[in-house]
């Protein structure tokens, strides 16, 4: 079931735009464990009149209520991937919507032809300092119960961010209002799906685009 904890805002002619452009499409978040997956997309979907999904939960759902950790353990990771593929593929086959994937949703080239064929995908980018900061004092990350998670997390950065680069669009997450995130994913949309102009962001980019837009110290700077 989507969540619908966030009371819909009333729309603005920028988001009814995007919405109505993506017709059928629904937007995937993807990127590490950490990096706000669930939470910008609860308040995206919020402020885009569609339903959210996290497929973590999802796949708990289809499990009967067993947890992640406890399917990974139980099962193997092997498994969890596959559940999650078909999850995530009758999700995109109900859209639009909003949806929130798993830190290794993303690697499986069979879910990303799924996501390039039906959503829009949104990289949320952070930094091992941030990820390990959220995720430090939680015990439901079965990939982090290793003797060395900082490692770990480097480990899994290095192998999946080239893949990460896929997406459509990239949003770096960092730790500044949860809605200031959102509202750089709204600009970004926007400009991928309406040709609207996106205005200047921390580092905001489409595949379309050969330009970074990176925030300093002194203002904004632009490299291509």
């Amino acid at each position: 079931m989507p969540e619908t904890a966030i009371p819909a805002p009333a729309s603005t002619p920028q988001e009814a735009e995007i919405a109505a452009a993506l017709g059928r499409r629904s937007v995937v978040l993807v990127g590490m464990m950490g990096v706000g997956k669930s939470t910008i997309g609860r308040r995206l979907a919020a402020r885009l009149r569609l339903p959210f999904f996290d497929a973590d939960i999802e796949i708990e759902i289809a499990h009967d209520g067993v947890t992640i950790p406890e399917i990974f353990s139980k099962y193997g990771e092997p498994y969890f991937r596959d559940g999650e593929a078909r999850v995530i593929a009758r999700l995109l086959d109900g859209g639009p919507a909003v949806l929130a994937t798993g830190g290794g949703a993303f690697m499986r080239e069979e879910t990303r032809k799924r996501i390039a064929d039906k959503a829009v995908s949104v990289w949320l980018k952070a930094d091992i300092d941030v990820i390990m900061k959220r995720v430090k004092r939680r015990a439901d990350r079965p990939l982090l119960q290793t003797e060395d998670p900082v490692a770990t997390v480097a480990r899994l950065l290095e192998a999946r961010e080239p893949v990460y680069q896929g997406a459509d669009l990239t949003i770096l997450s960092r730790d500044v209002p949860h809605d200031r995130i959102v509202d750089e994913c709204l600009d970004a949309l926007r400009a991928r799906l309406c040709g609207a102009v996106a205005p200047p962001a921390q580092e905001s980019s489409t595949k379309e685009s050969t330009t970074t837009v990176t925030a300093t110290t002194d203002g904004i700077s632009a490299t291509s």
